[in-house]
């Protein structure tokens, strides 16, 4: 007879408006029975969501369910749980509030577990339900640090069996599958997720080794290390990636996933020789089956930029270009926009290389290139299938543009990236590929161009007055008053670098009849640029300076990050 947490649990799911699974779910409660097994295996069978299933499990023991991916987690909370605590016991300290400690446990009704987890934290707790796989993935990557790294490191220096330098094939190998090493690698893959890094980069040089995160969009050196480690570091992101661990005298990319909890974490490799041993970097990727999606609305585009976007979007036909440099988040943009016109009435498919969030409702394709899976492939393929909205990728090729373009004549909206530094450059490098000038003119309707700038801290952020040639350098001498700026003093929340997070800045062309007839001619993207500025067009920096004078970001960001020749 199940008690009464099952039992309700199980009358929860009979009742959900999908469910329509009752003999699996007979089947998986009389295997699993009161266990919190139950609810994974649901989850397994695609029987219910995570959420809901979670939600059900938790609503009938009274507590709230925690996505440990998903929520808030401090230092203090993870420092008031020893490790060998957390991971015996399947508990994770998420946040103090109120000098209460909030954890995340598979077993929130076992009240002896939590009166001795309280003792041991020295405060009350107040327990909620997470799955025992996403707790067990959150504590490997919360109690990452660099301390524990380097000694990790240290431990694995002091072995002999790195000591040959020219050990190569099948010893190399089986270097590389030594536990010590894999375990390294393994908790500097956690320990940048933890940082939020974007890049790992795996680097020899002359005397020594390092490892550097990309976090905000500057690196940081994480630790170094000997340098007989690290042709088997490389070896071992090699045989994950399904790469030649022989071949080191030439690039080669690759990419691997691997589980974190419910969830799968995709990385993408790229290695190259260089003067001192090979160096490699790892683009983390989002993660698959975790709920990420930004609307329009929520990614702090200006309103004089996300109003014309979003009336652009609507378009039934035309292209419209997100441009800007790698990792200046046009692929989020993208999402977002399919998002906000994603409804039943609309086939939509994407193309793209990885697939990075799963979008409910649209038909997703993914790059294969050692197949000969390419973009021009899928895309002539797309035609056939009735589309009414697509979204490339990347063009980065003739044979592509020209598809694309040719699907924008013919009544369908097509979405895509370009790597160009302004907007207006985007339509002279359509031209540049091959494009004929008159396909160019009526099939673009609109290109955004983006950039990322590092948000400052909001836990440490302060107002102050730059000097008057610092604002002359910005604004125009006429009614210049004194206008606060902002800066982050550095706290332990940023780790004292003063920023955390990233903020876009846009700009945008509208391409109206005047500018069709100058692409048509062939007229340069400065004559572009004064075209559209007659129609509200502004440069990336003046969309930029408003997210410094909103104290979004700072000065310094905005100069970085934008070219001085487009601020006039």
């Amino acid at each position: 007879m199940p008690n009464p947490t099952t039992r309700t649990f199980l009358e929860r799911v009979r009742q959900h408006p999908k469910f329509d699974f009752a003999a699996e779910l007979n089947a998986l409660a009389a295997r699993y029975g009161e266990d919190v097994a139950l609810v994974q295996a649901i989850i397994d069978d695609k029987i219910l969501s995570k959420e809901d299933a979670c939600r059900y499990w938790a609503d009938a023991m009274n507590v709230a369910y925690v996505d440990p991916f998903a929520t808030v987690i401090t230092e203090e909370a993870i420092e008031k749980i020893p490790l060998e605590v957390a991971k015996k016991t399947r508990t994770l300290g998420l946040y103090v509030l109120n000098n209460v400690l909030t954890v995340a446990t598979s077993a929130p009704a076992d009240h002896e577990l939590i009166r001795r987890l309280s003792q041991i934290a020295q405060m009350p707790l107040s327990a909620v339900f997470a799955l025992p796989r996403e707790i067990e993935a959150a504590i490997a990557i919360q109690y990452c640090t660099e301390k524990g790294l380097e000694e990790s490191l240290s431990e694995l220096d002091r072995s002999s069996l790195f000591d040959d330098p020219e050990v190569a094939g099948e010893k190399l190998a089986a270097l590389a599958e030594h536990n010590g090493l894999t375990q390294i690698l393994d908790e500097i893959i956690f320990f940048a997720l933890r940082e939020r890094a974007s890049d790992i980069h795996i680097e020899a040089q002359e005397i020594t080794c390092r490892v550097r995160f990309r976090i905000d969009g500057n690196l940081r050196e994480v630790l170094l290390y000997s340098r007989k480690l690290h042709r088997a570091m490389v070896s071992r992101v090699k045989i994950l990636s399904n790469l030649d661990i022989t071949e080191s005298r030439f690039p080669q990319d690759g990419r691997f996933a691997r589980p974190v909890g419910t969830l799968t974490a995709n990385f993408r490799v790229s290695t190259i020789p260089s003067a001192f041993g090979e160096k490699v970097v790892i683009r983390l990727l989002a993660m698959t089956g975790r709920k990420s999606l930004l609307t329009l609305d929520k990614m702090l585009i200006s309103q004089t930029i996300l109003r014309p976007f979003k009336r652009l979007i609507q378009n039934p036909n035309g292209i419209i270009f997100v441009t800007g440099p790698t990792g200046s988040g046009k692929t989020t943009t993208l999402y977002a926009a399919i998002h906000e016109i994603n409804t039943p009435g609309l086939n939509i498919s994407t193309i793209e290389d990885p697939i990075e969030i799963q979008l409910p409702g649209v038909t997703q394709s993914q790059v294969n290139l050692p197949i000969d899976l390419k973009f021009a492939t899928i895309l002539r393929a797309l035609m056939r299938q009735d589309p009414d909205v697509i979204l490339v990728g990347e063009i980065r090729d003739l044979e592509t543009a020209k598809i694309a373009t040719e699907a924008a004549l013919t009544g369908h909206i097509v979405f895509a990236t370009l790597h160009t530094n302004t907007a207006p450059q985007a339509i002279m490098r359509l031209i540049e590929l091959g494009v004929e000038s008159y396909m160019v003119a009526p099939s673009v309707i609109g290109v955004l161009a983006q950039r990322l700038a590092t948000r400052i801290c909001e836990n440490c952020k302060e107002a102050y007055y730059p000097p008057r040639e610092t604002l002359l350098k910005y604004f125009q001498p006429e009614g210049l008053t004194e206008v606060p700026f902002f800066r982050g003093r550095g706290c332990a929340a940023c780790r004292h670098t003063g920023y955390k997070g990233r903020v876009a800045f846009h700009e945008l062309i509208l391409v109206t009849e005047e500018l069709r007839m100058l692409i048509s001619e062939g007229r340069s993207a400065q004559e572009l640029s004064r075209a559209a500025a007659k129609v509200g067009y502004r440069p990336l920096r003046y969309d930029g300076l408003k997210k410094v004078l909103l104290g979004l970001t700072t000065i310094d960001e905005i100069e970085q990050n934008t070219s001085f020749e487009w601020a006039t």
